[in-house]
Parts: structure tokens; C-alpha cells; sequence
């Protein structure tokens, strides 16, 4: 039997999983990722349990996930917000020296829409789009069974779509850009600046529940935002199917059918809109970087 090391770097934790060649996952664990100590110390720490625990299994190949901005070509990681002082750490070039193995890195929303496409909602569709809907938006466009990562590895970066007129510009993105108006953190501004008091997502989706008309505002022009965003990605890439994951609709999946009737109201008259919420959960990236692996020739 042979095996799949797939590796899930985050800001604050480090996760390694091991897996079959048919997907299944053998073992698992993650530590904490102490950002300031650098790429080098966190990477050596995650290496070092790797061949404690499993030096018996025959792995062949591994795969990284990373928050981008990535050069996926050549596996190097540029400048993520959340991993300050691992600017150019050459990751693929790192794991290869020290395992001798194949190793390939991707985008961490590319790889959990992968792991959708291979073994979740998405399995067996032609084509699929995931959206990861969390603290921050991501998304990946996964075709035949292959990441689309573009020219310059932003293919399906939704985050910096352009959806409304909104001033406001998150972290250096667009004013009026997705990530701004509908991560979690976004519903989070609108909202405490609507109400004047700091508000987290959750309350913001507590409150609407219990029918608090602003947070119900809130919330609707949150769904609109999106449905314009995933309007615009079926006009121009028609995927099989639109995978939306992350704890902001996963935690609020009562919201789907409402997206779905915006969505209608924004495409082609009688195409199919078939979006349908993620299945494999916080494992997705980590399950797909080793599936990805399982790939390399």
C-alpha cells in the first residue's frame, strides 16, 4: 500500500495528515504554529513528529496547503497576512530536501475545493467551484478533476471581486470587494457600525434569528452581495456545481435557499443553479493537500 503525507499550514496551527491511496485517512495531528519563530522552527518541529509516528508507511509523494499569495509553480510562500516573517519561504524546495519526496503546494481554498470535488459534495462532477465562506472569503475552480491556478496563481481568488460601490476596502482589496462584505469579520463591521456596538457574526445571526430588523438587514443585503458574486462566477466558468463551505454558511446552512432565489434573480432565465454546502469540513484543506499529492506523476 502506498501513502500520501498532506500538510495544512495555518497561522495558528501546523497539521499533517497521512492517507491510502484511496483516500483513506490513516492518522492525524497538528501543533501549534508559534508565527514569530519563523518558517524554519515551526516546519522542523512538524517534520520532526512526521518521523516519529510514521517512519513505517511508504509515503510517496506530500502536499501543502498554504494561504496565498503563493507562487505555486515553485512552491514558495509570498506574503499571507497571518504568516509575518515566512515572506519567500521556498516550502516545496524545503520538504523535498529533508523527505527526498515529490512535493507539491497549493492555494489552502484550491486545495479544500479539490478535496470537495474528489471525495465531497462535488465528487463526480465535471467541473466545481468552491467558495469558503470564514473569517475571510477564498475560493478554487477545480475542472476534470484539476485546479485551475491561472497565470498568475489567483485563478478563482474570489475575495477581491468587485460587488457594490461600498467605500470600505478591506486589507488592501478592492473597495466593494467580496472579502469586505461578506466574510465573517465583514458581517461583524456592517453590523456594529449599524447598530452602534460591537456585534461577531454569530450575534449578528442570533439576533436576525430572533427577529432583530437590523441584523435581519444586515443579512440580506449580505445574501444579495453574495449572490451577485456567485452570479458573475457562473457567467463566466458555468461550473457543475458551487460548493460553499466555511463556519459563516455552514453554521447558518438555513440561508442556502434564499441564496439559491438570489442567485436565480441574477443569471439566465431557466439555467440550472445547483449550489450545495460543503461536506468534508475544517479537514478539507488537509485531506485535499494529500490527495493532491496522490496526484504527482
Amino acid at each position: 500500500m502506498n501513502y500520501y503525507l498532506g500538510i495544512d499550514i495555518g497561522g495558528t496551527n501546523l497539521r499533517a495528515a497521512i492517507l491510502d491511496n484511496e483516500y483513506n485517512l490513516i492518522d492525524k495531528f497538528k501543533i501549534d504554529n508559534i508565527v514569530e519563530k519563523g518558517a524554519d522552527y515551526n516546519v522542523d518541529n512538524l517534520i520532526k513528529i512526521i518521523r516519529e509516528k510514521w517512519n513505517t508507511y511508504n509515503i510517496q509523494a506530500i502536499g501543502v496547503a498554504c494561504p496565498g499569495p503563493l507562487d505555486i509553480r515553485n512552491g514558495v510562500i509570498i506574503n499571507p497576512p497571518n504568516l509575518k516573517g515566512w515572506e519567500g519561504f521556498e516550502i516545496k524546495k524545503y520538504f523535498e530536501e529533508r523527505f527526498k519526496l515529490p512535493t507539491t503546494v497549493n492555494n489552502d481554498a484550491n486545495v479544500a475545493g479539490y478535496c470537495e470535488a474528489k471525495i465531497g459534495t462535488a465528487k463526480n462532477a465535471e467541473s466545481a467551484y468552491y467558495i469558503t465562506l470564514s473569517t475571510g472569503v477564498g475560493g478554487g475552480f477545480v475542472y476534470k478533476n484539476e485546479i485551475i491556478n491561472g497565470f498568475n496563481n489567483i485563478a478563482g481568488e474570489v475575495c477581491n471581486m468587485i460587488i457594490n460601490e461600498d467605500e470600505y476596502s478591506h486589507a488592501g482589496l478592492n473597495a466593494g470587494g467580496l472579502e469586505g462584505q461578506c466574510s465573517g469579520v465583514s458581517i461583524s463591521r456592517i453590523a456594529s457600525k449599524k447598530l452602534g456596538q460591537e456585534l461577531t457574526a454569530k450575534d449578528v445571526f442570533d439576533r436576525a434569528k430572533d427577529g432583530e430588523v437590523n441584523c435581519r438587514e444586515v443579512l440580506n443585503e449580505w445574501s444579495i452581495n453574495l449572490s451577485k458574486a456567485i452570479a458573475n462566477i457562473i457567467t463566466i466558468v458555468d461550473p457543475e456545481v458551487i460548493v460553499l463551505g466555511g463556519s459563516v454558511i455552514l453554521n447558518n446552512s438555513n440561508y442556502l435557499e434564499k441564496l439559491i432565489n438570489e442567485v436565480k434573480l441574477r443569471v439566465f432565465n431557466n439555467i440550472n443553479v445547483n449550489i450545495k454546502l460543503a461536506k468534508i469540513g475544517d479537514d478539507a484543506g488537509l485531506l485535499g493537500a494529500g490527495i493532491l499529492a496522490s496526484c504527482l506523476k
